[in-house]
């Protein structure tokens, strides 16, 4: 991350845990393309969402795109 977390944002520690849960990326015959987002900042995105209450079109600027984010 280059900005200030926030405090909805994953620690380390708590990404250490849910990190290996997270399938990973489809690639080769079974087709798929490789991602262009950091699940770590999409969940943090859902986090952020979750605890604000707010419109998934509010979430700040420097979180993925809502509708990369949006569950």
């Amino acid at each position: 991350m280059k900005r200030r977390p926030y405090l909805t944002a994953l620690t380390d520690a708590q990404w250490a845990l849910i990190a290996p849960l997270l399938p990973p990326a489809k690639s080769g015959p079974q087709g798929g393309r490789p991602r262009t987002v950091d699940l770590r900042e999409v969940l943090n995105g859902i986090f952020y969402f979750l605890k604000s209450g707010g419109e998934w079109r509010l979430l700040p600027h420097d979180l993925p795109p809502w509708g990369t984010s949006y569950c």
